[in-house]
């Protein structure tokens, strides 16, 4: 009997604690660290450097720090969000990859889908199909023709293994039902290189690092993967890959916001909030904008819709990898 007194009252003590700490969160006295599991400098991690600042005012002026932790696909930085401890100061910020791991690695310390509070969706940023200078193709069609005549023959680069151009080219090739030769890279910026020097065929990377070539016309571009035309002024005259005849072929490369699980539910709520008032921040918008991103407004800015998107991605981008038997690990 007196065992379970105790028992009661220590689970009681922990209650109290944690509904007092959830009650004063966020503490002026403590810094709220967003960890970006990628490389600083990269569009992930602008886009948490620019959220960072919009949060700090809806969270009472709290300093919001980040924390690059970059490694293996985005899994080094995520495994340290899971196993951190749940009192809302230790964030993880990802995007499509969230999505895409659990297929992708087969053997993580992690599950996505159960040691995560999920906070709410932040932007979408879309891509656009490019392609080397010299390709003699000038519009979808062409292009169309000139892959259904070089099959077995096109280099399709990535950033790597589990990036984002890796997972909009095996969607791509999906779609088509051709095979292309993948030519992985550390990172967009050789890809790139590489593909402006015709030393590769085609990229499907984020608005946010092939705008400006496409603009400066060291690129030929063909597409955007969305649903509808962008009116980004460099990229409002191309056609959609779905209205070019590839059937609904739709891929953008979201950006969400999580805590480790078993944050007190007060402390979620108040992060959501905040994430809420900071996607609002006229400041926030043009920074995004500026990055070809849209910041997100719909209900996926709501915890449980956040997280009912991204299983239904982890599904969709599933079937892409095992069927492609394009394993990280």
């Amino acid at each position: 009997m007196k065992t379970l007194q105790k028992l009661t009252l220590a689970a009681a003590a922990v209650l109290v604690a944690f509904g007092a700490q959830a009650q004063e969160f966020p503490s002026k006295d403590k810094t709220i660290t967003i960890v970006v599991p990628y490389a600083a400098g990269g569009p992930t991690d602008r886009v948490a450097r620019d959220l960072a600042e919009a949060l700090r005012k809806p969270l009472g002026g709290v300093s919001v720090v980040i924390d690059n932790a970059a490694g293996a696909g985005s899994t080094i930085g995520s495994a340290k969000v899971a196993r951190a401890t749940p009192d809302g100061y230790t964030l993880l910020l990802n995007h499509v990859s969230m999505a895409t791991m659990p297929t992708m690695y087969r053997k993580l310390s992690f599950n996505v889908a159960n040691d995560f509070e999920y906070l709410g969706i932040i932007n979408d940023v879309p891509m656009t199909l490019i392609a080397k200078p010299s390709m003699p193709a000038n519009n979808y069609k062409e292009l169309s023709t000139w892959l259904q005549q070089n099959k077995g023959k096109i280099n399709l680069g990535n950033a790597g293994q589990g990036s984002a151009s890796h997972l909009c080219g095996l969607m791509f090739q999906s779609a088509l039902q051709i095979d292309m030769v993948p030519v992985p890279y550390k990172g967009t910026a050789p890809a790139m290189t590489d593909l402006i020097g015709g030393q590769i065929d085609l990229l499907c990377d984020q608005t946010t690092n092939t705008t400006s070539q496409i603009e400066g016309k060291k690129v030929k571009a063909y597409a955007v993967t969305t649903t509808k035309r962008l009116t980004t002024p460099a990229l409002k005259d191309l056609p959609t890959l779905a209205e070019s005849g590839v059937k609904d072929f739709s891929v953008t490369i979201w950006h969400g916001l999580y805590a480790p699980k078993g944050t007190p539910a007060a402390v979620v709520t108040k992060l959501n909030e905040a994430l809420k008032t900071a996607l609002k921040d006229p400041d926030f918008i043009k920074k995004q904008e500026g990055l070809g991103a849209v910041v997100a407004t719909d209900k996926r800015v709501e915890s449980a819709e956040h997280k009912k998107f991204v299983l239904a991605e982890m599904e969709k981008f599933g079937t892409v990898i095992k069927a492609a038997g394009s394993y990280a690990d």
